[in-house]
């Protein structure tokens, strides 16, 4: 058998084969699993949308059929009217908005339909997996922007190197930000990436999945309020954490015209979109909105201060985020020099925890595990409990030396 595309090779392993093979030899143990370690939302979907659904493939036959490639009219007159609500912003949606399959294949197809073999994009690191990996497939190069605890996690172009720069095409940031749950201060944030676009002619890509879930009054924004923003690039947003919509797959991408008019015609040479009846039903949530979203946060926000509140007692202390449904923990001080793979196989192997390794999300993840708020809420004590006791067994072994 011949060998595969060099593109593909070119992949690191992906992050949750790990986690999920390490979860396999856990269950054979017989251990107690308790899984932190994808952002895969454990509550329901609304029952509006569900029931949306149900009536739709049941009553409305005609939407069995292909669906159109950048979304439905309705879907995209409904995501207008809602970024018009929520941001402020003005879409047009004949031209402005296409639908995606979720943000993930999103991300990807933007990276294939603008990037020439070798052409690079500027990528935060650490970042979600499909900002780098999409840029691998799409034969492009990878040039990682630090995101350092000491400035908040956010980028500082003006410290890229000009000749990097100049090679490059496309910037993916996301804010609020997985897998740090950093968030902009403020929009002068977008300004910046405005300006720093509009000098070396790039292209920006917001990835806002995570708009929604916030907390402690922090509202977050959209890269697209900002004057000239759309003139530069796209954003894109995701009902799959919003509306505990994963397994769904329905997001969209807005902004600029001639980048939604790129990524919808790579689209329609590999896909027909996403299907009718779910379209119909992520207008549903939208419809909906805030109230459709409001249990989520509130569940969210719940556990993350049991977790946050419950390591500090054992004197591992993490900032609350403001945002996401997740925690970006550094290694407790006694498991630093490990690396953040083998204390999340330690985890895993001697308590049960699954947590996601910070260097799955590139080389500036390593020192930090992340942890998904996303089991029954009185596992978050089970976890709390089995922390206190590894914490505790590391701390007798180093007295006794």
């Amino acid at each position: 058998m011949p060998d595969f595309s060099d593109r593909l090779n070119r992949l690191p392993p992906y992050l949750f084969t790990r986690i999920t093979q390490l979860k396999k030899e856990a269950y054979a143990k017989k251990l107690d699993v308790i899984d932190l370690g994808m952002g895969n939302p454990d509550q329901p979907t609304p029952a509006s949308v569900v029931e949306r659904l149900c009536d739709t493939v049941q009553n409305h036959p005609s939407t069995h059929r292909y669906p159109q490639a950048k979304g439905i009219p309705k879907f995209r007159k409904t995501i207008a009217e809602w970024m018009k609500k929520r941001f402020g912003v003005d879409l047009n949606p004949d031209n402005e908005i296409t639908a995606l399959i979720g943000s993930k294949e999103g991300i990807a197809h933007l990276a294939m339909a603008v990037l020439n073999p070798d052409e690079a994009v500027l990528v935060g690191d650490p970042s979600y997996p499909a900002h780098f990996n999409g840029v691998i497939l799409a034969g492009g190069e990878v040039h990682s922007i630090p995101l350092r605890p000491e400035n908040d996690f956010l980028p500082e172009l003006e410290k890229i190197p000009e000749k990097v720069i100049r090679k490059s095409k496309l910037l993916f940031l996301n804010y609020p930000n997985n897998p740090t749950a950093a968030v902009v201060p403020d929009k002068a944030v977008f300004k910046d990436w405005v300006r720093f676009a509009k000098k070396y002619d790039l292209i920006v890509c917001h990835d806002n999945a995570y708009s929604e879930i916030t907390f402690d009054g922090y509202v977050a924004p959209s890269f697209l309020e900002v004057e000239g923003a759309k003139d530069v690039g796209v954003e894109v947003h995701s009902c799959s954490k919003s509306y505990n919509m994963a397994g769904w797959r329905i997001g969209w991408m807005c902004g600029n015209p001639r980048v939604v008019a790129a990524v919808e015609k790579f689209k329609s040479f590999l896909d027909y979109g996403a299907p009718t009846f779910i379209q119909l039903s992520a207008v549903a949530a939208m419809e909906a909105w805030p109230k459709s979203v409001e249990p989520v946060v509130k569940i969210y926000q719940e556990r993350r201060d049991v977790m946050i509140d419950g390591m500090a007692k054992l004197g591992w202390v993490v900032p609350k985020p403001k945002a996401t449904m997740y925690i970006w923990a550094p290694l407790p001080e006694p498991f630093k020099e490990m690396g953040s793979m083998a204390f999340a196989e330690k985890l895993v192997r001697e308590t049960g925890v699954v947590v996601a390794p910070g260097v799955g999300f590139n080389a500036g993840g390593e020192g930090y595990i992340r942890m998904a708020l996303v089991t029954h809420d009185n596992r978050f004590h089970d976890v709390l409990l089995r922390f206190k006791k590894l914490l505790a067994s590391t701390k007798k072994k180093v007295l006794s030396k």
